[in-house]
């Protein structure tokens, strides 16, 4: 009788670190506490964010050089919107496909306080437009300079600086969506 007792407790033992069952059990003492605590999910933490950022960073920067498709979301051709979404859609974190309804997503950054895998909005073909028509990653940041990675319609996945005439005209904001 004590083997099947033991050879039950162990199967369960086991089955709750594979994370196949949950356990709660009702009880006052220390570890019945600790038991039904327990939760698959870890929280993040902090170098979580950074891992998670550098690796979004570092998958983005893998297809450059991608064609620029209108509608593309895939590594036949991408748009901006279509790219951004594509990657972020690795981390599980989920982008409508439009860079005006991106920019509606995550929390407004000063641009003094951009980071990598920020994502940076500009006004779409006229400077002069209040509309949000284009998106980015940010890939670098420094005093003054700005680099991000995006689909631009000439020259595909490409990186482009935030102080080139073209861009600094038409930024509008950044957006974070991974926390830090």
């Amino acid at each position: 009788m004590h083997f099947l007792i033991r050879l039950i407790a162990a199967v369960t033992v086991l089955m709750v670190i594979s994370g196949s069952i949950n356990i709660s059990i009702a009880n006052n003492n220390a570890s019945a506490n600790a038991a039904s605590n327990y939760s698959p999910t870890p929280k993040k933490t902090t170098a979580d964010s950074t891992y998670t950022i550098k690796s979004l960073v570092s998958f983005a920067n893998k297809h450059l050089h991608i064609p620029y498709r209108s509608g593309g979301t895939s590594k036949r051709g991408f748009d901006c919107s279509g790219f951004v979404r594509y990657c972020f859609d690795k981390w599980n974190i989920a982008l409508p496909h439009s860079s005006a309804a991106q920019a509606e997503h995550g929390e407004t950054i000063k641009l003094d306080d951009a980071k990598p895998g920020d994502l940076i909005f500009f006004k779409g073909e006229s400077a002069k437009s209040s509309r949000i028509g284009h998106v980015g990653i940010i890939t670098e940041v420094a005093p003054g300079y700005v680099k991000f990675i995006h689909s631009a319609f000439k020259g595909g996945i490409r990186y482009d600086l935030l102080n080139a005439t073209y861009y600094s005209k038409r930024f509008v904001a950044v957006r974070r969506l991974v926390g830090r």
